[in-house]
């Protein structure tokens, strides 16, 4: 394969999965609803979710690092499918809806897991195989656009099916679940990473290797380790305030009609390419990454008090777009920024550690806030979650004061830059392909 055929691979595979997954985002809790449960009960659904993430991270990491990349993949497709029938399936059983919803979010979890694991390390892997010498930056971002495309579309879909039955929204993602999994089968090949062998004997020392390799090559690298602490404290909020916006906005609307939901959460997945669209362009103007980083999360913050603080729907809506879009911004410089740490064996498991630690955060963010919103309202929460999301700003203050290589963007950086007259440090193209800390060029 050509490192154009890699990144189409790339982009059809994450778009097919995105999509599929997508048609639920903007119906899922008002599904819950409907089955029975309570606010509060169905954030405690969506912690088991990602507890179900941090449960088993390092697991399906230890299958991306030995079985391969595309073998986790292929197992994540199938298990999702199957923990979204179960979803539909058990309102129709007559049982308290509660534990059987997070044991099946659970099973959800572990499908996400085993996609987080892979399809990232799988990408840097092969560009690298290929001898690709373009932007890795580029790479993401434009992938990000890809997912945000699918996102836009899966999102407005998924409304308007559940506009007729919003269990029509969960069977068309296990449709596109099979049609994902034979993309994956034909188009994702292991280049750059040689798999070696799983055996049950020796699961156990796997597991205690990955951990190891998990804090040896990310938590203790203290830059990784304040990016991941940023992002779990971003996540606590996000994982919340993005399911939560479903009945807090139905009720400023005063409308019980589910379309809406899909149009917003179209609206979500537009911001989201918006802010994915002008990372390139920002790089351009300052050359470190810390430096979008920063001022993401500084407007995310604002955005987020104010969704809560909003006296009518069209500023809470404005609001919710602006933070969103924030999300844009931060996931491909962030993600480009941890594979810059990373050496090429250990990407899956560093990938599957930052996700484990991120996801923490949004276990203890949606139990935390659900009961907030239960006891206190919507728009409390809001608040108060928000606000905690300022922490992120000094954990990426202090990552900028490490002046590591990877805060530095391969390319145009800097060229065009005024961030000398704001007091930043405006910086020429930096070529890091000899770096010490990257295994190989991307």
């Amino acid at each position: 394969m050509t490192s154009r055929a890699v990144v189409r691979s790339y982009f059809a595979i994450t778009g097919v999965y995105t999509l599929s997954a997508s048609l639920i985002w903007g119906v899922s809790t008002l599904f819950l609803l409907h089955a029975g449960l309570d606010i509060l009960d169905v954030f405690l659904t969506g912690a088991a979710f990602t507890a179900g993430n941090v449960l088993f991270d390092i697991p399906t990491g230890v299958v991306a690092d030995t079985v391969g990349r595309r073998a986790a993949f292929l197992l994540s497709a199938p298990i999702l499918c199957a923990g979204t029938l179960a979803y539909v399936a058990i309102p129709h059983t007559g049982w308290h809806p509660l534990l059987p919803f997070a044991l099946a979010s659970v099973v959800v979890g572990l499908g996400f897991s085993f996609y987080t694991g892979s399809i990232e390390a799988w990408l840097v892997d092969a560009l690298a195989a290929t001898g690709f010498e373009g932007s890795l930056d580029a790479v993401f971002s434009r992938g990000a656009m890809v997912t945000g495309a699918a996102m836009l579309i899966g999102t407005l879909a998924g409304g308007l099916l559940g506009q007729i039955d919003l269990s029509l929204a969960y069977l068309a993602r296990s449709a596109l679940l099979v049609l994902a999994f034979v993309l994956a089968l034909f188009q994702m090949h292991d280049l750059g990473f040689r798999p070696r062998p799983l055996r049950l004997a020796t699961l156990r020392a796997e597991l205690v290797a990955v951990a190891k390799s998990g804090l040896r090559y990310g938590w203790d690298q203290r830059s990784l380790r304040l990016l991941m602490l940023a992002s779990a404290v971003q996540t606590g909020f996000m994982l919340w305030g993005f399911y939560a916006w479903q009945p807090y906005f139905q009720r400023l609307l005063q409308t019980d009609a589910v379309w809406f939901a899909g149009l917003i959460a179209a609206g979500v997945a537009a911001s989201t390419m918006l802010g994915n669209a002008v990372v390139g362009h920002f790089a351009r103007l300052c050359g470190k990454r810390t430096t979008l980083l920063l001022w993401a999360a500084s407007i995310q913050t604002s955005a987020a008090i104010a969704i809560g603080l909003a006296p009518s729907f069209p500023i809470a809506l404005t609001s919710l777009l602006i933070a969103t879009a924030t999300l844009g911004v931060v996931e491909p410089v962030r993600q480009a920024y941890l594979h810059r740490m990373v050496v090429s064996g250990r990407r899956a498991t560093v990938v599957s550690f930052d996700s484990m630690v991120g996801n923490l955060g949004g276990v203890g963010g949606q139990a935390g806030l659900g009961y907030l919103a239960k006891v206190s309202g919507y728009a409390t929460s809001y608040v108060v979650g928000g606000a905690a999301t300022a922490l992120a700003i000094p954990l990426y203050l202090a990552i900028r004061r490490l002046a590591e290589d990877a805060d530095h963007i391969v390319g145009k950086a800097g060229q065009d830059s005024p961030c000398a007259a704001q007091g930043l440090a405006g910086l020429g193209a930096v070529d890091d392909k000899a770096r010490g800390t990257v295994s190989a060029p991307v």
